[in-house]
């Protein structure tokens, strides 16, 4: 390991800020990875294979520099708006269609297929859909745009596994061909029904830009890949009853069934500001009834406004196991998760369902939905849970969007990505929120490992772990804080409700990690702890993710997110991150609280991406003791 440094506040450095764009040698790729002379065709190899597609916008990708040189757009766009008159958010946004050289920083060939993960799945573009197991595979449907790398011509992409990591394309299952969809097929969900068949239902924006609820069944159940579907005949099955606006009706969940037989699932809407869901029932899923008014739906929070791609299941508060999705009774908690499109994330709460009078209170108001907790306080949105029969887990999809501009998207020919699938399950220790955890299958990736332990760090240090080509990695660290220190130091009211940043030096923090670093900590994405003691001596703990120093381009996102996390009496405070490239998924105290980010270094790759792990505070030590495994790629291909 290196010695102590000082971590550097680049904003006060501008040695640090100096911004290099010298060719790195010998790139070293994952081995599943693209090379560089196939990046036109292979980001969008689903698509070759699907419809003879081979360019994934109007045109052919401008011809890349290798490495040194950089890109430049010559010709200013002009970019009309993409969503609102579908009825969802602008789409047009991160830099896209502002004048010239609208790419965020002179990339390089080697800079962006670097950016390319080796191990999460990654279609070019997508929302999450209605994911199940059938007869030996995970099927994965995702919103996907064949056109472009950004927002429009919303089909359904589909692919399958039999692990949840080594993922197969397979032909696009929707395409929005009828007048009740024309404008897009939307989010939906799958319901695997007792008697074995699989019923799909889906949004779809009419030519009237209307949305409405369609049904979609297989055409072939033998068929394990479930390649063919076929729409109803009758569609649409649901419209936007009276006063819900054309634009505010979407998002239908898998269904679950009640004691009387009948069937029920649940709609996202607004009344006003009011974020609400809906409630209908059927027996045939051809005729729906809503059994919920608009005065008293399933569940409402003022303030929050349009809620999306809601989500609507059972937890058990006495086991590890998932539970099916029509679970209930006593010893279960019912999770409601709303993704908020206002502000584009994603909320949840605990609470009891009555199915009676088809309401759901939370278990704690002042901790309700789109006011509380998030299933995850970084980069993440329209997340979906499916119970897997296979395994009896409850597992969660998420969906991770770019936060460089959208030129780079068009530049680079891919957006998107899905976090790794994460099980759900009920903290039977704070019995106040889910834990989340990455699946088990993800440690068959496992390769080279490196274990650091009881390693000492003082206030203001850090330590370079020793890796190198960190690009894809495993690692769970656990802090140790001196006891002594953090009840001698004197609480500041000022600071107790904040992430801050990670050179920001406070008595009890921050202290973690530093990943996709370069040897000289010119681009750095630390993630971290800081505890906020106040006047009275309570504390809150706090864990982050800090993007501000993660790239030296400028028109990427550079937030630190992060939230609260509990840390209980005798427990060390301990992380787990996922590093892949341009994503890094960082799960705290066994996955209570979750942060996913996306960074897009120039300097730390290709080799050069390091860790390290630092502290500092200015008035506690902190002991560290770290596991690193390396990644294979997972194989995502053409089935």
């Amino acid at each position: 390991m290196a010695s102590y440094m000082v971590l550097p506040d680049l904003e006060q450095n501008e040695a640090f800020l100096r911004a290099t764009h010298q060719p790195e040698s010998e790139p070293e790729y994952p081995a599943q990875r693209p090379n560089a002379k196939r990046v036109a065709i292979v980001t969008l190899s689903c698509m070759v294979v699907l419809s003879f597609m081979a360019i994934m916008f109007n045109g052919s990708p401008d011809e890349l520099p290798s490495s040194g040189g950089s890109f430049r757009s010559d010709s200013p766009k002009t970019v009309s708006s993409r969503g609102k008159r579908e009825g969802v958010s602008e789409k047009v946004h991160r830099g896209v269609g502002i004048g010239f050289d609208t790419v965020s920083y002179p990339w390089t060939n080697d800079m962006l297929l670097w950016q390319r993960t080796g191990y999460h799945f990654q279609p070019q573009r997508n929302w999450m859909n209605g994911p199940l197991y059938y007869k030996g595979y995970y099927h994965l449907f995702y919103q996907y745009n064949p056109d472009s790398a950004v927002w429009g011509n919303i089909t359904w992409g589909h692919a399958v596994s039999t692990d949840l990591i080594h993922w197969k394309y397979l032909p696009i299952t929707l395409v929005p061909d009828q007048w009740y969809d024309i404008n897009g097929a939307w989010t939906g969900s799958a319901t695997l029904l007792p008697d074995g068949n699989i019923i799909m239902l889906y949004t779809g924006d009419t030519d009237d830009f209307v949305q409405v609820q369609n049904l979609v069944t297989p055409a072939n159940l033998s068929d394990p890949l479930l390649l063919d579907w076929v729409k109803y005949s009758g569609n649409p099955v649901m419209t936007p009853p009276p006063g819900i606006g054309v634009k505010d009706f979407r998002d239908p969940t898998t269904a679950w069934v009640g004691t009387d037989g009948v069937w029920r699932l649940a709609l996202g809407s607004k009344v006003g500001k009011t974020g609400i869901t809906l409630i209908y029932k059927t027996v045939d899923f051809i005729k729906y009834e809503l059994v919920t008014s608009l005065d008293k739906p399933l569940h409402a929070v003022p303030g929050t406004g349009m809620w999306e791609c809601v989500d609507f299941y059972p937890v058990s508060t006495t086991s590890l196991n998932g539970l099916d999705t029509s679970v209930i009774g006593p010893g279960v908690k019912h999770v409601l998760k709303a993704s908020l499109d206002d502000n584009k994330q994603d909320h949840y709460a605990l609470g009891t369902y009555d199915i009676d009078s088809e309401t759901w209170t939370p278990d704690n108001p002042e901790m309700d939905v789109g006011i509380g907790l998030r299933v995850d306080y970084g980069k993440y949105y329209a997340s979906k849970t499916f119970y897997d029969q296979n395994t009896g887990r409850r597992i969660l999809w998420g969906w991770v969007g770019e936060t460089d501009t959208e030129d780079d998207d068009l530049l680079k020919g891919w957006a998107s990505l899905q976090t790794i699938p994460r099980v759900v399950t009920y903290d039977t220790k704070t019995r106040a929120n889910i834990i989340q955890w990455p699946v088990e299958e993800v440690k068959s990736l496992r390769k080279e490992y490196t274990q650091v332990d009881d390693v000492l760090l003082t206030p203001g240090s850090i330590i370079n772990v020793g890796l190198t080509s960190a690009a894809q990695l495993d690692i769970t660290a656990e802090f140790t804080v001196d006891l002594e220190a953090l009840q001698s130091t004197v609480g500041d009211d000022n600071v107790i409700n904040s992430c801050g940043g990670a050179t920001v030096q406070r008595a009890l923090g921050p202290f973690g990690l530093l990943v996709l670093a370069d040897e000289s900590l010119s681009e750095m994405t630390p993630v971290y702890f800081y505890i906020a003691k106040a006047s009275d001596g309570t504390v809150k703990n706090w864990f982050c993710t800090d993007q501000s120093r993660s790239s030296k381009a400028n028109g990427v996102d550079k937030q630190i997110y992060g939230g609260p996390v509990p840390v209980l009496k005798d427990e060390k405070y301990s992380m787990r991150l996922l590093v892949d490239h341009s994503i890094v998924e960082a799960f705290g105290q066994g996955g209570r609280t979750c942060i996913s980010s996306r960074v897009y270094p120039t300097k730390a790759i290709n080799g050069k991406a390091r860790v390290f792990v630092f502290n500092n505070a200015t008035d506690s030590s902190v002991t560290a003791s770290i596991k690193v495994w390396k990644l294979d790629s997972a194989d995502i291909r053409p089935f």
